[in-house]
């Protein structure tokens, strides 16, 4: 039996996901200009669908329409997986799928991520359940990412993808615990915060004194992923690599200037300026750091 034709063409389904990178202000989109034309374009589709995804979990409504919402997604990458996709980022995701062999389970993965969040607020997890969110919210993405970049499926790209997906969003913990807190979300993992004295709820999460010893406890688990991220770097050609590594220098950036400032709380949200991140975006992009 023949599939129906998608009503939107992938013209323009190409053009939807290249707005979508564009609307969101990324920071990732830096590095998914420096691709060749056929993998930028498939990053933007799967920058697409993760921004999707993701407002639905994060914007306004009920538990039963965001599960809704997410639901309708998982039901359209499968249809994306049997060559009818629906929608405007699935169109945009079906020939990249097939070129770069993309595996359905980590478009799961990303889907779960979601839920989890949605399902929230995420209230101090245990360590196994953050890492478990990191590696669905971030390891995904950078599973997805890596055969699109062309590094050949091992164990080193597979290590690299996960090391950094998980580096990348335990910085974003560490930088915006008082923002997350606001929005009663609390990512630290409750070993630590038992360890510290600390509530295990955002209320006030920020004038605890135990914070500081939980965040630079949590800022060696970041530290330590950053080197394993280097170490797999070692066996694989970092030149294809570099849209990550661009991301990698300005994330590691920002836990470096933490922890040399220190987590004394009360202070304002670390930022490092359009011109600082240009520089470290190129030194990583002539030269990354192998080894530190």
């Amino acid at each position: 039996m023949s599939v129906a034709a998608p009503a939107i063409s992938v013209v323009e389904a190409r053009r939807h996901a290249q707005a979508t990178v564009a609307k969101s202000g990324t920071s990732f989109s830096a590095g998914m200009r420096i691709l060749s034309r056929g993998r930028r374009e498939a990053m933007y589709a799967i920058y697409a669908f993760c921004r999707e995804v993701d407002d639905i979990a994060d914007e306004p409504g009920t538990l039963l329409e965001k599960q809704s919402g997410l639901s309708a997604w998982r039901m359209e990458i499968e249809r994306v997986y049997r060559g009818a996709p629906t929608t405007p980022t699935g169109v945009a995701l079906l020939e990249h799928i097939k070129d770069y062999d993309l595996p359905k389970q980590e478009f799961t993965l990303v889907i779960e991520g979601m839920e989890m969040d949605a399902a929230g607020p995420i209230i101090a997890p245990t360590m196994d359940g953050l890492l478990a969110y990191t590696r669905r919210a971030a390891g995904a993405v950078g599973m997805l990412s890596m055969p699109v970049f062309g590094a050949p499926r091992s164990q080193a790209a597979e290590d690299f993808a996960l090391s950094l997906g998980d580096a990348l969003q335990l910085t974003n913990i560490l930088r915006d615990v008082e923002e997350d807190a606001a929005e009663g979300r609390l990512y630290l993992p409750a070993e630590l915060l038992k360890k510290y004295d600390c509530p295990l709820t955002p209320d006030m999460i920020g004038a605890t004194p135990g914070l500081p010893q939980v965040r630079e406890e949590l800022a060696a688990v970041a530290r330590d992923k950053f080197a394993a991220t280097r170490a797999a770097l070692v066996h694989l050609d970092w030149k294809m690599l570099r849209p990550a590594l661009l991301m990698m220098g300005v994330y590691e950036a920002y836990l470096d200037k933490m922890c040399a400032r220190g987590w004394a709380n009360g202070q304002s949200k670390m930022q490092i300026s359009k011109f600082e991140k240009s520089l470290i975006a190129l030194h990583w992009y002539l030269a990354p750091r192998l080894a530190k």
